[in-house]
C-alpha cells in the first residue's frame, strides 16, 4: 500500500471515530448561510436561472396544477409516460398511456417518452432542483432514461441558497440527485450535446403556494 494512500485512509479512520470533531467544530463558518431574497424574488431568481438552462418554465396556482400537467404533455406531442408510484393521481391525466413504477425494467421505462416527478427542493441562486427520491419523485433512473422530464416545484420549497437547502434536510438522505436544465456536455471543441447522461427537455411547474413575504435584513 502507498505511503499516501494509508495517509488518507488513516484520516478517515480518525474522522469517522470522532478524533477531529473539535477541529471540526473550532473552523469559522462564515460563508453566506441565508439569502436575502423574499419569495417573490427568490422565485423569480429560480425561473431565470432555469430559463438560462434552456428549461421551460410555467407558474399556476395550487388549484390549477391539473390542468397546467395536463397542457404541459399535450404542447410535449409524446404519449406514454412513466410516473412514481407515489405521484398524485389527479396529475395522471387520462389522455395519455401511464407506467407506474412499481419494479419496471431498465428496458420498460425505456420505452416511455417521458417522466412526471414530484422533487424536494430547489436552489434558486444555482437554479437546482433537488430530487430525495421520495414515492412522489421516483427512483433515479426514472429521470435519467426518458428523454424528457416535467417536475412540479412548489414556491414553498424554494430556497435562495444552498445551505438554507441543507438546513432543510432533517437528516443526510441516502441519495440525492441534483438537476441544473436538461442533460448537456460540450466535447473539446464547445459544441454542446443535449441527452448524453439524462433528459434533453426539463419542463418545470412552478406553484405559487406561498405568499409574499419581507426580504430577509439579517442573514447570517
Amino acid at each position: 500500500m502507498s505511503d499516501a494512500r494509508q495517509q488518507i485512509l488513516d484520516r478517515i479512520r480518525r474522522a469517522t471515530n470522532g478524533e477531529s470533531s473539535a477541529a471540526t467544530s473550532a473552523l469559522q463558518r462564515n460563508y453566506i448561510q441565508r439569502g436575502q431574497l423574499n419569495t417573490t424574488a427568490r422565485v423569480e431568481l429560480m425561473i431565470e436561472r432555469l430559463r438560462e438552462y434552456d428549461a421551460e418554465v410555467v407558474e399556476c396556482l395550487p388549484e390549477d396544477l391539473a390542468a397546467c400537467a395536463a397542457d404541459q404533455l399535450t404542447s410535449s406531442g409524446l404519449k406514454t409516460f412513466v410516473a412514481p408510484p407515489g405521484l398524485p393521481a389527479e396529475w395522471l391525466a387520462k389522455q395519455f398511456t401511464w407506467k407506474v413504477d412499481h419494479g419496471l425494467t431498465h428496458a420498460e421505462i425505456e420505452t416511455c417518452d417521458g417522466v412526471v416527478t414530484a422533487c424536494f427542493a430547489g436552489v434558486a441562486d444555482s437554479g437546482t432542483i433537488v430530487l430525495h427520491h421520495s414515492a412522489s419523485e421516483g427512483r433515479r433512473v426514472l429521470t435519467l432514461l426518458p428523454d424528457w422530464h416535467l417536475c412540479v416545484l412548489r414556491a414553498s420549497q424554494i430556497v435562495e441558497t444552498l445551505p438554507e437547502y441543507f438546513a432543510r434536510c432533517p437528516e443526510p438522505p441516502a441519495l440525492a440527485t441534483y438537476i441544473s436544465g436538461p442533460s448537456a456536455t460540450a466535447d473539446i471543441e464547445m459544441t454542446r450535446i443535449k441527452g448524453v447522461h439524462g433528459p434533453r427537455f426539463l419542463h418545470v411547474i412552478i406553484v405559487h403556494d406561498e405568499t409574499p413575504s419581507q426580504p430577509n435584513t439579517n442573514p447570517s
